[in-house]
């Protein structure tokens, strides 16, 4: 399965640089041709008479994959959706390591709502290319605020007023 979604994510990501809209039929088909392999290759390295705990794992993922498919490879019909999700991991684990660093709390509700907005903050300077140093740079000498036009988004929001 791991091969069947690298060959996936390899065909949208040339989709993508190539700047085409979406997938050929035939690379979908490829797609699902791969992923249909993987999921029937499960089966047969897994049967149902394996009784191990291992087997029994690896049949709930595969029947997981096989509910969820289109969820899963939602990446190769809308080139928009990412691969994975580590955009959002990201913007989360700056919290995560101030748990770890403060006990698992915030002193104060409002600690902890000054921490969030910072954080949105700077979360949204990144997305639109601008350096963490360089936000908070801008944000003390010259106020909040984003470019018209972002380099790294096809459909930029509009900027705030």
């Amino acid at each position: 399965m791991a091969d069947a979604l690298l060959e996936a994510n390899r065909l949208a990501a040339a989709a993508r640089q190539t700047g085409r809209e979406a997938l050929t039929a035939d690379e979908l088909s490829t797609i699902s041709r791969l992923y249909t392999g993987a999921l029937a290759r499960s089966r047969t390295d897994n049967p149902a008479r394996d009784t191990s705990v291992l087997a029994g794992h690896a049949r709930t993922l595969a029947a997981r994959f096989d509910t969820h498919r289109t969820v899963i490879l939602r990446f190769t019909t809308d080139l928009a959706v990412p691969f994975t999700n580590n955009a959002a991991e990201r913007n989360v684990r700056p919290v995560k390591v101030q748990q770890r660093s403060s006990g698992g709390c915030w002193r104060t509700l409002q600690g902890l709502a000054d921490f969030a907005v910072v954080q949105s903050y700077l979360s949204t300077a990144t997305r639109w290319g601008i350096t963490r140093f360089e936000a908070l740079h801008r944000l003390f000498t010259t106020g909040p605020g984003y470019p018209q036009r972002s380099p790294h988004r096809r459909q930029s929001p509009d900027p705030p007023e």
